[in-house]
């Protein structure tokens, strides 16, 4: 009896031990430490094509005695990072600020989500509103840039000849050129042309136009590939024979072009991208019916709109403008 009370104790005990561990596999995770949480920034709309993200927002997080501090990025991203970290489930306050925004508080349980803030524009003190008719109107918006292109022009065109001497029908005898079966004596011709400074050869091509040109072959090529310098060697073994060399003449040189897209507008917000080689973007736009152009500039300076640029890996640019109090669009 002693014995079976012994084994039953021991069975329990294991029971409880392993749904112990069991429990503590599924809590002990939901208690550990984080160290950062992220989320971005929008502007307040019931419209998610004008939830436009917001840069330079003031984060404050605390938690307890804990507090970090950050600001949104111009895609409106933020991470906090909590020194020392947090645990899961502990309560948490952050608190968003912009002067052109009213403020935004999250408060709650810290959690594994994505933490997402809409932001209120303030209302403008005593000035035009965006559906007052007194408001400037920008209509006929366009973006005007310019990109480098690489233009070619083709100047002129060079054909020259030269001969490769020979006498056919002479055997090899350890000579140190022959024929490629090694039969007859043979000689070799080359030529070399320069283009001249910021020209090069194009579509180059050697031809044999007189003599036993059967008997020859082309033993170094470097002219079909073009350039500034082209050049080449000849194999002949009958008699003298004699080539012509022709090519394309070109002058290559880097220019700007000027392009122009439209923007996409969304209630107040602009917006509008360049390729990676885009530079020195402006507004065009027909102010209360008067054609103006706005250059950016490298500050994204402009009268009428509040702007922030983003380059994306590939390099390309995306531009967002957001009008200023007193203005409108269409």
């Amino acid at each position: 009896m002693a014995r079976s009370r012994t084994a039953v104790i021991f069975l329990v005990a294991g029971i409880g031990v392993a749904i112990g561990a069991v429990a503590g596999l599924i809590v002990v995770p939901r208690f550990a430490k984080v160290s950062s949480v992220t989320g971005a920034v929008l502007l307040t709309d019931a419209d998610p094509r004008k939830q436009i993200p917001l840069s330079g927002v003031e984060i404050d997080a605390n938690s307890g005695d804990v507090s970090a501090r950050t600001k949104s990025d111009s895609n409106g991203f933020f991470r906090i990072n909590w020194p020392g970290g947090l645990w899961w489930g502990q309560s948490v306050k952050l608190q968003f600020r912009h002067p052109e925004y009213l403020p935004e508080v999250i408060e709650g349980p810290l959690t594994r989500r994505l933490y997402i803030a809409r932001l209120k524009p303030c209302p403008p003190p005593e000035r035009p509103t965006a559906d007052d008719t007194t408001a400037i109107l920008l209509t006929n918006l366009r973006v005007r840039y310019t990109v480098q292109s690489t233009n070619t022009m083709e100047i002129g065109s060079t054909a020259n000849t030269f001969e490769v001497e020979n006498t056919g029908n002479i055997p090899c005898r350890f000579r140190p050129t022959c024929s490629p079966d090694g039969k007859f004596a043979a000689a070799l011709g080359s030529f070399h042309l320069d283009a001249g400074q910021g020209q090069e050869f194009q579509n180059a091509r050697v031809s044999c136009i007189a003599g036993p040109c059967p008997f020859t072959r082309i033993e170094k090529d470097e002219f079909s590939r073009g350039g500034r310098q082209i050049a080449g060697t000849v194999l002949a073994w009958s008699d003298t024979v004699t080539f012509l060399v022709e090519a394309e003449v070109v002058r290559t040189a880097l220019s700007d072009m000027i392009r122009q897209s439209y923007p996409s507008i969304f209630g107040r917000t602009m917006t509008f991208t360049l390729p990676p080689n885009g530079e020195g973007p402006s507004i065009l736009a027909d102010v209360n019916g008067s054609g103006i152009v706005f250059p950016m500039g490298p500050a994204l300076i402009l009268s009428w709109a509040s702007c922030n640029l983003q380059v994306s890996a590939d390099h390309s640019k995306l531009y967002r403008c957001a009008l200023k109090p007193g203005y409108r669009f269409p």
